[in-house]
């Protein structure tokens, strides 16, 4: 990001100027990605701006945390209540993207990091609106694997995780697609380099499992509901690399992503080269959700004005 978000950010419960945020260039987390986040949307909608599913992101911060034995020295509560009011003290009333941050610091370079390590707490909070452009992507099948929970668990969201997101993204955008789909080290579909998978077949829904490496993922969650409440059989299963090519639609979920329709993988046009029926139905429901368009969903949204 090329310019700073909103005035202030929240650093370990205080209010601190964007430029002003800074840390010691020996920081733990710099130097070995000691380090787990969160990205949170807030809608701009009814004079208002709907945070979504605010504490699910922050109940998920912390049990990423627990995994490596980090200490968050926030409830989930206390950073939901957080995040309310940074927007408010930067006068938000935009759509924005919230990143919650807890990293280890001053710890020293020795690897043994414990629940007595120095840990700190960031919310940054910037306008955001689309991440993908268009009406649908073309991705391919990258070469590198996703990582897997025999080294570095794929449940915790950790920064160091995405080192590996970053070389299929590379790859994608080296050879002219839009976006990578990582499989697992069985060969079988895991997730996107920074999102969900989901296949179309004959009007059911399948979406690979936890074991097959994928994150925990709360749009991921989010679309499941909506699907079933839709009608629709959902199942969580295997997906082989082929099925892919044999797919009716295929579409990704994350939080910055939102719901976005594949209409190639590896130049195999998916369906009519367009977005399908299904896939279109759920991307409208939570269009709608977010911004306090469906009563059934109100639940997931936390006004901040």
């Amino acid at each position: 990001m090329k310019e700073k978000g909103g005035e202030f950010v929240w650093f370990d419960g205080k209010f601190v100027k964007w430029e002003d945020a800074k840390i010691p260039v020996f920081t733990h987390s710099l130097h070995y990605g000691t380090s787990v986040f969160e990205g949170i949307r807030g809608y701009a909608a009814n004079n208002n701006v709907f945070v979504f599913r605010l504490k699910e992101h922050m109940e998920r911060l912390r049990r990423s945390a627990e995994v490596y034995s980090f200490t968050l020295n926030h409830s989930a509560e206390d950073l939901c209540r957080a995040v309310v009011e940074l927007l408010k003290e930067n006068k938000m009333k935009q759509s924005v993207y919230i990143r919650p941050l807890t990293f280890v610091g001053l710890h020293g370079i020795d690897l043994n990091v414990t629940k007595n390590s120095p840990t700190h707490t960031v919310i940054i909070a910037f306008p955001f609106e689309k991440y993908f452009k268009g009406e649908g992507i073309r991705a391919c099948v990258s070469s590198w694997r996703r990582i897997h929970d025999s080294s570095t668990p794929p449940l915790s969201k950790a920064a160091g995780n995405y080192l590996n997101s970053i070389l299929a993204t590379q790859e994608s955008k080296r050879n002219g697609y839009d976006e990578s789909i990582l499989l697992d080290l069985s060969g079988n579909v895991s997730e996107a380099s920074g999102e969900n998978i989901f296949l179309v077949r004959n009007k059911k829904i399948y979406t690979p499992y936890f074991a097959d490496s994928a994150l925990e993922g709360i749009t991921r969650d989010t679309a499941i509901t909506i699907a079933k409440d839709m009608g629709y059989v959902v199942a969580e299963r295997s997906i082989p690399r082929a099925e892919l090519y044999m797919a009716d639609e295929i579409f990704l979920t994350g939080t910055a992503a939102e719901i976005v329709p594949v209409t190639s993988i590896d130049g195999h046009q998916i369906g009519d080269g367009r977005e399908g029926p299904v896939s279109k139905s759920i991307r409208e429901t939570y269009a709608k959700t977010v911004t306090g368009g469906v009563k059934q969903y109100m639940d997931w949204l936390t006004p901040v004005w």
